[in-house]
């Protein structure tokens, strides 16, 4: 249950062993900066809700990754990452 509205985005960043391995930890830290916030926040215009660490979303193949609004995103790099994040509206 939610107890608290989500934002029009919901962000999750994998912190399963491959994706940490990867440097999930560097991911989630430039995501948190990027947006704001912090785990289980939400961006004060209600754009992006950080959903609180997974710990594991199936795609071990492709880490470090997170998934926005049910899309995946493996492989990511900062730049990779700002650039999604920079395309949600």
């Amino acid at each position: 249950f939610r107890l608290k509205p989500r934002g029009t985005h919901a962000v999750s960043v994998c912190l399963g062993t491959a994706c940490f391995v990867k440097g999930a930890d560097r991911v989630l830290s430039a995501v948190e900066s990027e947006l704001g916030i912090s785990l289980g926040e939400t961006t004060q215009d209600g754009r992006v809700t950080l959903v609180v660490e997974e710990e594991c979303l199936a795609a071990c193949c492709g880490a470090p990754m997170m998934v926005v609004d049910g899309h995946y995103h493996e492989g990511l790099d900062v730049e990779k990452l700002n650039a999604i994040l920079d395309g949600l509206e």
